[in-house]
Formats: C-alpha cells, sequence, structure tokens
C-alpha cells in the first residue's frame, strides 16, 4: 500500500463547494460503485441499516435547493462561522439545485428519544459509510462536501423524496466531478493539541514529549 497516496488522499478530501462542474453530467456507475465501496465502512452490529438515496431528477433537485437556500438564510448568517465558510456556503446555496447529483446517507430508525449509547451506534453505522463515500468520490476525480442545512426541513425532503417517516437523513451530499487539479490539506489545529493521553487535559504520554 502506497502510504503517501493513501495519506494524501485522506488530507486532501475536502468538502468542496465552488469548484464542482455543475455542467458535467456525472454517470450513475460511478455513484453506484462508490456506493459499493462506502458499505465496506464498519457498522454497527453489521446489520447494514444504513441506506443511500440518490438524487438526480432536476424537479426534485430544484425544490431540495430551495429548501436549501430557505435553511442557509435562517441559520448560516447568525452563526458563529468565518466569512470564508459564509461565503463558500453561500454560493452551494445559490448552485445546489444545479449540483447534478445529491445523494443522502440515511439509516432506519429514529434517535430522537434514545439515549447516547444508541445514537452513537446508529450514527456511527452510517458517517464512516458517508465519509468513505466521499474519499471514493475523490479517488474518481469527483467532489462532494458534507452539509446539513437541509435537515431544518427533514419532513419536506423526507416527503419529496419518499423517505419512510422511521428513517433518518443525516446528511446531504452534492456531487460532481471538480474542477482544478487538486486540493491542499487544510488549516488545523495540531493533532497533539486536542489528544489527552491517560487523562483529560494529559497532553503528554506518561511525561514524555511528543
Amino acid at each position: 500500500m502506497d502510504q503517501a497516496t493513501v495519506d494524501h488522499l485522506l488530507t486532501a478530501t475536502r468538502s468542496v463547494r465552488r469548484r464542482l462542474d455543475l455542467k458535467r453530467a456525472v454517470e450513475p456507475r460511478i455513484i453506484q460503485q462508490c456506493i459499493d465501496v462506502a458499505i465496506q465502512a464498519p457498522n454497527g452490529g453489521n446489520l447494514g441499516r444504513y441506506r443511500f438515496v440518490v438524487v438526480t431528477d432536476a424537479t426534485k433537485r430544484a425544490r431540495i435547493g430551495e429548501l436549501y437556500r430557505k435553511a442557509f438564510t435562517e441559520f448560516v448568517p447568525g452563526g458563529t462561522y468565518g466569512p470564508g465558510l459564509v461565503a463558500s456556503t453561500a454560493d452551494l446555496a445559490e448552485h445546489l439545485h444545479e449540483v447534478p447529483v445529491h445523494v443522502t446517507p440515511c439509516f432506519e430508525g429514529r434517535m430522537e428519544d434514545r439515549g447516547v449509547f444508541w445514537q452513537a451506534t446508529r450514527y456511527g453505522s452510517i458517517l464512516p459509510a458517508a465519509w468513505s463515500l466521499m474519499l471514493a468520490l475523490r479517488s474518481r476525480g469527483l467532489g462532494s462536501a458534507w452539509t446539513t442545512l437541509h435537515l431544518l426541513y427533514e419532513k419536506e425532503v423526507a416527503a419529496l423524496l419518499g423517505i419512510p417517516d422511521d428513517v433518518t437523513q443525516t446528511a446531504l451530499l452534492p456531487v460532481a466531478y471538480f474542477t482544478g487539479d487538486d486540493f491542499k490539506a487544510a488549516k488545523r489545529v495540531p493533532g497533539r493539541e486536542c489528544t489527552y493521553w491517560d487523562t483529560w487535559g494529559q497532553r503528554a504520554r506518561h511525561g514524555e514529549a511528543l
């Protein structure tokens, strides 16, 4: 296994909002290939309760775009977000209906009234698969973005797409080929600053300098 290639894939898979090619069609077989890869991710009890709703219908994408823009207007401007993120999210809100493919990862069941254990188990059974999907897309020249704004109108989207009441949507991944050559690693807090050893707040393992 080429570690450099794997590390580059993991560190340069971005949420792509402004560099999505809105004119180029995405072949359904590639989406299905990526989902086939994604479902190899770990899931609780190996029960396979994940589902992926792929939307290519222009009318449905337009309606999802309307709801997304409404959610953006209501939620994002008052949030504690940097201007760059707000601008890129605004750009996605303006063009979401033009993105050729929307993928919504879901799981069977509702967790609103369940405790942390069940919530972690169910979300832990779909989110790794969703991330694997983003990686598989990236490796094939496709960009995606992790976004959840549409969940402010989850019921409306569920009605539009025929998603049953006992199924939980977890995200919306707009998918398209990306423009430009590549992506760089993002600026993040160094890992050592958010890693604790044996006790909360202890950044050095047994007093060692790392």
